[in-house]
């Protein structure tokens, strides 16, 4: 009888680490030897809840504005978080990066779990915002991606036009406090491993082997 094994993942879509954080807990199922056995599931966390639903701003000017940075000092830091999500296979344009409240994305992700395409949209979600430019508080943006992945159009756009999923997006925002999450990525195996940050898929590797020998040791 083969031991389940459940990943929850809370993650923001603007997150440039998070996606990181996404392809090396990836790389490390695929190193897995029960990889057949994990199920990854997606959680919302907002960075900036607070972030105005009528702005948008590049996000290296948000970068300077809240680290005080100068603007060379801001190119700098995206330089290197670019580089490392090269080395991951994953192509950044921070310079074309939209600043927004993700809330509408977090919701549409939402949504896209109802269809059993949770994982797809978000991993659209990050590759729109981080590496394409794409508007992600935009309506026709959201609808679009959604329909890239499989969610149906209308039912999409019904959804924008309400605040359905809103309380599902606070819900795991509530759950990630309670947790004590601080920041994002943040992983979770079997309900009792945490795993903070975008570590080597080295250790998500040796996190995902002990928490799979524990619940086969308790019988699950």
């Amino acid at each position: 009888m083969s031991t389940r094994l459940r990943v929850d993942v809370w993650s923001d879509i603007v997150c440039p680490w998070c996606y990181i954080g996404k392809r090396r807990l990836e790389a490390a199922i695929g190193r897995f030897e029960h990889a057949a056995d994990v199920e990854v599931h997606w959680h919302s966390f907002q960075l900036d809840p607070d972030h105005p639903r009528d702005r948008r701003e590049p996000v290296l000017d948000t970068l300077a504005r809240k680290t005080g940075s100068p603007p060379d000092q801001v190119r700098a830091m995206t330089r290197q978080v670019t580089e490392l999500a090269a080395a991951e296979g994953l192509a950044y344009a921070l310079d074309r990066a939209v600043s927004v409240n993700t809330l509408d994305a977090h919701r549409l992700a939402h949504l896209a779990a109802e269809h059993g395409l949770g994982g797809r949209m978000h991993e659209r979600l990050l590759g729109a915002h981080l590496g394409e430019g794409e508007v992600l508080d935009d309506p026709d943006t959201l609808v679009r991606l959604g329909a890239e992945v499989g969610v149906p159009e209308e039912e999409a756009r019904r959804m924008l036009a309400g605040d359905a999923y809103a309380a599902e997006v606070a819900a795991d925002i509530r759950e990630a406090r309670r947790l004590g999450v601080r920041g994002v990525p943040f992983f979770v195996l079997d309900h009792a491993y945490g795993v903070s940050g975008a570590q080597s898929a080295d250790t998500f590797l040796r996190a995902l082997r002990t928490a799979h020998d524990a619940a086969g040791a308790a019988g699950r």
